[in-house]
C-alpha cells in the first residue's frame, strides 16, 4: 500500500512490472481486511468527482458500475496487484476502458488507504467496545447475584481482608468502564477523514474534502494535508487501548485460574479443557489464553512504536507493516474479552469453600485495628497491638493480653469484647466497610445502581455512533444509484 510500484497492474506499467520482489512489495493478502473499505472509499471519491464536475456524470455511472461489479464478484477474483487499491482500479479499467482511469483523479494511494484503514479500523474499535460492554453486563450480573457471597481479599497473593464476589467482580467491572472510555476515545480520532490530501501535498483540483467525509460518515477532516496522509498515530493510540484492555483481561483470568486451583470457583465445561493423558484434569485453558492476549496485544504495540520511530515525512512504505498490527490486536482482544465474558457468566462460586476462607490468615485483623483506632488509640499503636496479637493467634484473648501490654490497660477500658467479637468476624468486619465503593451491602448496591447506569449511557454511545456508520453507507448506496 503506498506509492509508486505494482505488477502487470495500472500503477506498475511495463517498467516496475517484474523483478524478484515484486511479491514482497504485495500487501494483496493483508489487504482483504479493507476490500469493503477501499470500495465505499473509491465511490464516495467518485461521487465526489462527478458533483464537483471534474469527471461526468456518465463517466462516473460507469465507473460506479463496474465499482458495483467488483464488489459482488469479491476479492477473490481481482487482478494480482501490488495492493488492493491498484488491483480495484486495474479491475474496473478491465471492465470499462481507460474512463476508469479517471476514478483515481485528485488523489493518491497514500490519503486513499489512509482513508481505507481509518474507515475499517473504526468498525473494529465498536467492536471491541461492544464486547467491553458485554462482558460488563455479565459482571454486574454476577455481582448482584453474589453481592453477599464471602470471599478472601488478597493483596499479594496473601490473605489480607474478607470482602464478596460482587465487591471483587465489580473492582473489574470499574476497570473495564476505563476501557470502553478509552476505546471512544481513540474512536473519535480515528474516525477522521484523509482524503484529498493526495501524495502529501494536495490537488489542484477543486475537490470537496468536507463531502467526502461527509458520505463516508466521518467526523470531519484532517486540515494539514502532509499530516492526513502519513499519520498512524491514530492506530498506536487504537492499539494502545486494546492493549490496555488485554492486560485488564490478563488479570481477570489470572484471578480465576487461580481461583479454580483454590476450589473457590469452577469453571463450566465449556471453557475448560482437559489433558490427553490424565483424565482427571479440567483445565482452565481458554482463560489461559485469555491471559496470553495482553502480550500478543502489547507486543503488536511495541511493533507500531518501532515502525514509527524516526519515520521521515511524508509517506514510507515502512507503513504498510504497520497495519496489521492493529488487525491482529483489534480480532485478538476483542475475541478474548468474549471468551472472558462467557466464562464468567457461566463459572459457578463455592460459596461455603469461600465463606470458609474469607477469615483465613487473620484476615479481619485490619478490622480490629480500625476498631481500636475509633476508639481514640493512635492508629499506628493499634496496629501493633494487632500485630503483637497476631503473632500468637487471633482470639479475643490474644488480642486483649496484647493491648493490655502495649497501652498498659485492660482492653475493655477502650472497646467491649462483643465489639471486638464482632469485628474477628468475616461478615460483619465486611459489612462495617460501608464507605463508597465499600464491600458492604449498601456501598455494593450503591456501586452496583452507578456501574449499570454508565454501562447503559456507555452502550448507547456505541449505538449511535454505529448505527451513524449503518445510516451513512445507506445514504452512500443511495447517492450511487442515481448514477447508475
Amino acid at each position: 500500500m503506498g506509492e509508486e510500484s505494482a505488477d502487470g497492474d495500472v500503477v506498475r506499467r511495463e517498467r516496475f512490472s517484474g523483478g524478484p520482489a515484486r511479491g514482497f512489495l504485495s500487501s494483496m493478502d493483508a489487504d482483504t481486511r479493507i476490500f469493503t473499505a477501499d470500495l465505499e472509499v473509491d465511490r464516495a471519491h467518485v461521487l465526489m468527482l462527478a458533483e464537483q464536475g471534474i469527471i461526468s456524470e456518465d463517466e462516473a455511472g460507469q465507473i460506479l458500475q463496474a465499482l458495483n461489479v467488483v464488489e459482488v464478484e469479491g476479492f477473490s477474483a481481482l487482478p494480482d496487484g501490488e495492493d488492493i487499491h491498484a488491483a480495484i482500479e486495474t479491475a474496473v479499467i478491465g471492465q470499462i476502458g481507460p474512463v476508469g482511469g479517471k476514478m483515481h483523479t485528485a488523489r493518491s494511494r497514500n490519503d486513499e488507504v489512509a482513508a481505507c484503514i481509518r474507515h475499517r479500523f473504526r468498525e473494529d474499535l465498536l467492536d471491541a467496545a461492544e464486547a467491553t460492554l458485554a462482558l460488563r453486563e455479565v459482571l454486574c450480573e454476577v455481582a448482584a447475584e453474589h453481592a453477599d457471597t464471602l470471599m478472601p481479599g488478597f493483596t499479594h497473593l496473601q490473605p489480607a481482608q474478607p470482602t464478596t464476589v460482587g465487591h471483587y467482580l465489580l473492582s473489574y467491572e470499574q476497570a473495564l468502564s476505563r476501557d470502553t472510555a478509552r476505546l471512544m476515545d481513540a474512536y473519535a480520532r480515528v474516525n477522521q477523514s484523509p482524503l484529498g490530501g493526495a501524495a502529501f501535498a494536495g490537488t489542484p483540483f477543486d475537490i470537496d474534502r468536507e463531502r467526502t467525509a461527509e458520505l463516508l460518515g466521518f467526523d470531519g477532516v484532517l486540515e494539514n494535508s502532509m499530516d492526513a496522509s502519513s499519520a498512524r498515530d491514530f492506530l498506536l493510540e487504537g492499539v494502545s487501548a486494546l492493549a490496555t484492555l488485554a492486560t485488564t483481561l490478563s488479570g481477570l483470568a489470572e484471578d480465576i485460574i487461580v481461583f479454580a486451583n483454590k476450589g473457590y470457583v469452577e469453571l463450566s465445561d465449556d471453557y475448560s479443557s482437559t489433558s490427553s493423558i490424565m483424565p482427571q484434569k479440567k483445565n482452565p485453558d481458554t482463560l489461559e489464553l485469555v491471559r496470553s492476549t495482553a502480550g500478543n496485544a502489547s507486543a503488536g504495540l511495541n511493533g507500531l512504536l518501532t515502525t514509527l520511530k524516526g519515520l521521515p515525512r511524508a509517506y514510507n512504505r515502512d507503513l504498510q507493516n504497520a497495519t496489521p498490527h492493529a488487525w491482529a490486536a483489534a480480532d485478538a482482544v476483542t475475541e478474548a474479552t468474549a471468551v472472558a465474558a462467557g466464562a464468567v457468566a457461566t463459572a459457578d462460586w463455592q460459596e461455603d469453600t469461600l465463606a470458609t476462607e474469607a477469615g483465613a490468615g487473620f484476615s479481619t485483623a485490619t478490622g480490629v485495628a480500625d476498631l481500636l483506632a475509633m476508639s481514640g488509640i493512635p492508629f499506628r499503636t493499634a496496629h501493633e497491638v494487632v500485630a503483637t496479637a497476631a503473632a500468637e493467634g487471633q482470639e479475643y484473648e490474644t488480642i486483649a493480653a496484647a493491648a493490655e501490654e502495649l497501652l498498659g490497660a485492660p482492653l475493655s477500658d477502650y472497646v467491649s469484647q462483643e465489639a471486638v467479637e464482632a469485628a474477628l468476624d468475616p461478615a460483619q468486619s465486611v459489612e462495617s466497610r460501608d464507605s463508597q465503593g465499600g464491600p458492604a451491602a449498601e456501598a455494593v448496591a450503591a456501586h452496583l445502581a452507578a456501574a449499570t447506569e454508565a454501562r447503559e449511557a456507555d452502550q448507547e454511545c456505541v449505538a449511535f455512533h454505529r448505527d451513524n456508520l449503518t445510516t451513512t453507507r445507506a445514504e452512500l448506496h443511495d447517492e450511487v444509484n442515481q448514477y447508475v
